[in-house]
């Protein structure tokens, strides 16, 4: 329970839910306890009225009493009716409490699941899986839901309703008692470990399932890779292995399942025939009557399906608690990446970088050693190298993605971890490597950076990404719809939906992160000439790998495995007869080539 206790705070937030909840279970109980002490007294009744009966058979005075039987008869089966509807109505009012707060915590859970996760650093979610942060979400949360509603609900309606049947089971013979309560612990410790035979064999299952779906969204995602090396029939072939698999399983389950009602049927069987033996034998001594065996009857029947939640609600604890601790695991994760004085400024746009380092803490690779640059507002710096040299850290760490490892990131003169990380975030446009699309139209994407953009805004940016053309060409132009991570658009259509993205906020500070790497070369001079435009009066940070794109930038800085080696303007470092000088040529053999 140490765990759950996360959930304390919700519970105290809907207590009233849960107290009202307590109020009409005990009332329910109430009018459940109350039929089988009717229908006692109703067999009771009939058998003595009827004893009566024939002593006057054939008489007037039979016929009264026949009358009067009848009559009474009528009478308590209306209190049974009205009892039951009763009982009825405050389970509803239970429901509509008590399962209705697990609903509202079960949301609550969530959002604080979310909003967690949306302020967690990008490292975290190098080190986890999404997989995983999907089930934390929905299913974790699901099996917490469950503790919350169905397991305290059954736990309480336990504890409550245990001991009003116990109190008048002994109020009418303890002996009696003591025998129709014999195999109810039995029952519960039965369905205890049978349910955790249950528990263990659907995780068997959910697991297969998670991998048949795993391999069926790749399989699905990677269909053009399929169909392109012929490989259908052994993804056909790897597809029935894990169906088969799921399929096993699952009949292991449905054998645990089909053993699990007459095993419940058995026990409960066991207690009747103990309780009418019993009784019997009590009745033909004369110590209870023909309506207590069957008002027994009636309470053991009632203690049944309670005394089988016992085992169940068991389960629920265990599996909710184990549930929670992962979620806690990611709720207790802590942000590092945090502003130290949270202003809330605009930017001019001067970076400055000195002496700095970073590691990433997941893998320990060492990604920039001693980096030391700065481009004045309103100017452009060019990073250059090849893979795996450091260009995409640095935008990572002017976003703040990443803190430094070693050495000072300042912006204006003051240090990046000053200001207001949203604010700071709010003035950089980026145009990341990997470019990301959402499934909605293709106009709410280019304005997703930004609130409150105009038409007219969403088109401009268009067109200075060279993208306006081809969006005019849509079926429904800027609200055509796009598929899942913006399938339907190429890859250089992808690119320059990003660079609409990027420049539709009017930035103070614009990164482009190898931004032109998936358009050709006309359209990549086209973008080039409209990014000129656009780069005036902002701070603008060309990361790439074409000299072409770097000629644009005020000054240019080479990277090679994470150290600056040259560093300079297009002219300067021609003129060195180096690295930058080398990638020139043959860039340039490259597209007289092609």
């Amino acid at each position: 329970m140490k765990e759950l206790s996360h959930l304390n705070k919700y519970l105290l937030k809907y207590k009233l839910l849960l107290v009202l909840g307590i109020i009409f279970l005990i009332v329910s109980n109430y009018f459940a306890i109350w039929p089988a002490k009717v229908v006692r007294y109703a067999i009771d009744y009939v058998t003595e009225s009827f004893a009566l009966y024939h002593v006057f058979e054939g008489g007037s005075l039979g016929g009264i009493l026949f009358t009067k039987l009848e009559v009474g008869v009528v009478i308590l089966g209306i209190i049974i009716l009205v009892m039951a509807l009763l009982r009825g109505f405050f389970l509803f009012l239970v429901r509509q409490t008590i399962i209705v707060m697990s609903r509202k915590i079960e949301y609550d859970l969530k959002n604080e699941v979310y909003v967690q996760y949306q302020n967690l650093p990008l490292s975290f979610y190098r080190k986890n899986n999404t997989g995983d942060l999907m089930n934390r979400i929905s299913e974790d949360v699901s099996r917490v839901r469950m503790y919350l509603g169905p397991g305290i609900m059954y736990g309480i309606n336990l504890l409550v309703l245990f001991p009003m049947v116990i109190y008048e089971m002994l109020k009418v013979n303890a002996e009696l008692t003591f025998y129709a309560l014999l195999p109810l612990p039995l029952l519960s410790v039965s369905i205890y470990f049978v349910n955790n035979v249950i528990n263990k064999r659907s995780e068997e299952i959910q697991q297969s399932l998670s991998s048949m779906s795993t391999f069926t969204q790749e399989a699905f995602s990677g269909i053009r890779v399929i169909k392109a090396f012929v490989r259908e029939k052994d993804s056909v072939k790897n597809f029935l292995k894990e169906s088969e698999n799921y399929k096993h399983k699952s009949l292991r389950l449905v054998f645990v399942n089909s053993l699990f009602h007459p095993l419940i049927m058995a026990l409960i069987g066991l207690s009747v025939i103990l309780t009418i033996y019993v009784g019997g034998n009590q009745v033909i001594d004369g110590k209870i009557s023909y309506g207590n065996i069957a008002e027994f009857v009636i309470y053991v029947n009632m203690l049944t399906w309670p005394v089988t939640a016992l085992g169940w609600i068991t389960s629920i604890i265990q599996m909710a608690a184990a549930s929670q601790k992962r979620i806690n695991e990611f709720l207790k994760e802590k942000n590092d990446i945090v502003s130290d004085k949270d202003l809330d400024v605009e930017v001019k746009g001067n970076i400055k970088f000195e002496n700095v380092s970073f590691t990433y803490p997941d893998s320990g690779t060492k990604a920039l050693r001693n980096i030391s640059f700065e481009v004045n507002a309103g100017e452009s710096i060019a990073i250059i190298g090849t893979t795996g040299s450091g260009k995409s850290t640095i935008a990572n760490l002017i976003g703040r993605m990443y803190d430094a490892t070693d050495g000072k990131i300042s912006i204006d003169g003051r240090s990046i971890k000053d200001y207001r990380l949203s604010k700071l975030r709010s003035q950089t446009g980026y145009v990341p490597q990997d470019v990301f699309l959402f499934s909605d139209s293709i106009g709410s994407n280019i304005a997703f950076g930004a609130d409150n953009i105009s038409k007219e805004d969403i088109i401009q940016a268009a067109k200075d990404a060279d993208l306006y053309d081809n969006i005019k060409e849509f079926p429904k132009s800027f609200e055509t719809m796009l598929g899942e991570r913006g399938i339907t658009l190429s890859g250089g259509q992808k690119q320059r939906a990003s660079i609409a993205r990027a420049i539709v906020r009017n930035p103070k500070i614009l990164i482009m992160d190898d931004a032109l790497s998936a358009v050709d070369t006309n359209t990549e001079n086209t973008i080039l000439n409209s990014l000129q435009r656009i780069m005036k009066g902002r701070t603008s940070v060309i990361i790439s790998h074409r000299v072409s794109s770097a000629k644009l930038a005020d000054k240019i800085i080479v990277l090679d495995d994470g150290e600056i080696i040259e560093q300079g303007t297009n002219e300067s470092l021609l003129a060195k007869n180096g690295v930058y000088k080398e990638l020139y040529d043959k860039q340039l053999q490259q597209e007289e080539v092609d």
